[in-house]
């Protein structure tokens, strides 16, 4: 008898377990629980948040790279990176030197945080003669416009003194002029594709700094001084290089990095999610599968709009793979996802249960709920 297909891609449960992890629970679960005889495959999963470069790392087969950078307040870390067997291919988690995680609660102030430390691991990337960049937006402390990772790669921002701005988005309201002629070279010779998980323009109620300053430290009394300092950025911009972005979709991503890859590095956005499909091959797997797990700590109405279940169902639904959902939490509106090739979701939570408790005993929970799932599905097959 020809074993079952069966192709396991879940997003990582957030706090609780990687992509990998999640998976390889559900496997565990399904050789308890399925009767028949079943081939297993694992494909880790992202949409461009957290966790996106540790995925695409992984399907690269890419070795780590380790360089001393600055981190989100300027102080010297660790960080690292991926190299891709060719070396043709660096992926760079923004997060990894300019993350929220990398500073105290108290620590965290989006005025003066930089992503100098980002443009460090991308300069590395470029002394390894790489000729693609994968930037991973996710998890960002910082509100600068992507100016601080723009300075680590040669442009100059200038007051009206002609003297360097310091580092942190609230001091581009003194911005005078931006000079570009010390860029580094190389920039112009390689593809960077970013990975992002979202749509937010610069600026306004959806911008950056209106959604996304709160989670990073940033007090109501302030906002109005660093939005105005991100919106002269963007004049500046606009007067000097003759471009807009800043209404552009990602533009606001990580602080407003979005802006400075369109604008500055000719960056491809891409949706994260359709990026990882494609470097992981997703298509080819698929269209030999019998049945497809996926997953991710919670499904509600907003999974549809470009999370990791939807992304692998849509890849799955022109080979009329049925597609299973396992899901820490189920909120309101989740059955819009049934109209977008998910067949069925299960939560792996059977008992009110404190968030604490649920994050550590998460694999058990999915592991749990991968075997009766197995064992249902016995019942038919």
């Amino acid at each position: 008898m020809k074993p079952f297909n069966i192709i396991i891609a879940p997003d990582s449960f957030k706090e609780s377990m990687t992509a990998r992890q999640a998976a390889e629970a559900i496997q565990r679960g399904f050789e308890k629980g399925f009767k028949q005889p079943a081939q297993y495959t694992i494909i880790p999963m992202a949409d461009g948040g957290e966790g996106t470069t540790a995925v695409l790392i992984e399907a690269l087969s890419a070795s780590l790279q380790t360089v001393e950078v600055k981190d989100p307040l300027n102080r010297s870390i660790k960080a690292q990176y991926g190299l891709s067997t060719s070396k043709q291919t660096a992926v760079i988690e923004l997060a990894a030197a300019s993350g929220l995680d990398l500073l105290k609660e108290s620590e965290r102030d989006p005025r003066h945080t930089t992503t100098f430390g980002t443009g460090q691991l991308i300069l590395d990337a470029l002394n390894h003669d790489v000729k693609r960049i994968i930037l991973g937006l996710g998890g960002s402390a910082t509100n600068d416009g992507g100016v601080g990772m723009l300075q680590a790669l040669g442009v100059r921002f200038l007051d009206a003194q002609n003297k360097p701005l310091p580092l942190g988005g609230v001091h581009l309201s003194e911005l005078a002029t931006i000079d570009t002629t010390l860029m580094d070279p190389r920039l112009a010779e390689i593809e960077i594709t970013v990975a992002s998980d979202v749509s937010n323009p610069l600026l306004g109620e959806r911008g950056a700094t209106a959604v996304y300053g709160p989670q990073k430290g940033l007090n109501a009394q302030d906002f109005t001084r660093l939005e105005g300092a991100l919106s002269h950025y963007h004049d500046i911009i606009e007067q000097q290089l003759h471009i807009s972005v800043k209404d552009r979709p990602g533009a606001g991503a990580a602080g407003g990095t979005g802006t400075a890859l369109l604008a500055f590095l000719d960056a491809t956005l891409s949706n994260g999610i359709e990026l990882v499909l494609e470097e992981t091959h997703f298509v080819q797997h698929v269209a030999k599968a019998d049945l497809v797990i996926t997953g991710e700590g919670r499904i509600d109405s907003q999974t549809i709009y470009g999370k990791t279940p939807i992304g692998v169902a849509k890849s799955a639904q022109p080979f009329h793979c049925p597609v299973i959902a396992i899901c820490g939490s189920i909120g309101t509106g989740y059955e819009a996802v049934y109209q977008h090739g998910i067949d069925s979701v299960f939560s792996i939570l059977n008992a009110p249960t404190e968030l604490k408790d649920a994050l550590l005993s998460g694999p058990q929970f999915i592991e749990t709920t991968a075997e009766n799932i197995a064992r249902l599905l016995s019942l038919k097959f």
